[in-house]
């Protein structure tokens, strides 16, 4: 059985939302200690799915905005500051007919975007906090039991930490599961 589109997109929805990100995180417990308040996981954590960034001016190159090769990122934001953090976590989906070099080379060119200064277009809740790059960024893989075999001995080979998620569990749609974001006030 091979990755479906089906499994992206529920693991892509699901990790949009900040407690399930925290939930993936638990699978890797030195991420997970990146946490600055598990107390207040609203206020520490901020996913950004489908992330944007803006790379800053340089003497040879003008500003531009990019989106990353990335599927969500993760920053993490001290809450009683309400600053961001220097680490930030990049979650790469396998996704459906990608081979190994397919997902290895989204995180190298992620790497290559990310050397450059640059900061987060945050989403419009967090517009207020400071955005600017991290210190450190790391990277985490999302594969499935469907995902090959070759896929998860490079990822071992390259060193590279992966939590491989039960496709079923995401595929299961449960209306007490689902989130209500709250809106900014007018």
């Amino acid at each position: 059985m091979t990755v479906q589109k089906s499994h992206y997109e529920a693991s892509l929805a699901e990790y949009s939302n900040h407690l399930a990100a925290i939930a993936l995180l638990n699978q890797y417990r030195p991420y997970l200690e990146m946490i600055p308040s598990l107390r207040r996981p609203d206020e520490s954590v901020i996913t950004i799915p489908l992330p944007i960034v803006r790379l800053r001016n340089t003497a040879t190159t003008a500003s531009q905005t990019i989106c990353l090769p990335c599927d969500v990122a993760i920053l993490m934001c001290d809450p009683e500051w309400k600053i961001k953090t220097g680490a930030e976590i990049l979650v790469f989906i396998h996704r459906a007919d990608e081979d190994f070099s397919d997902l290895l080379g989204r995180w190298r060119k992620t790497q290559v975007w990310l050397d450059n200064d640059y900061e987060w277009l945050m989403p419009l809740c967090h517009s207020h906090i400071l955005s600017e790059g991290a210190n450190t960024i790391y990277p985490l893989f999302v594969v499935f039991n469907e995902t090959l075999e070759r896929i998860q001995r490079g990822l071992v080979g390259a060193e590279l930490p992966f939590i491989i998620q039960a496709s079923d569990s995401l595929l299961e749609e449960n209306s007490t599961d689902i989130f209500s974001p709250e809106l900014p006030p007018a």
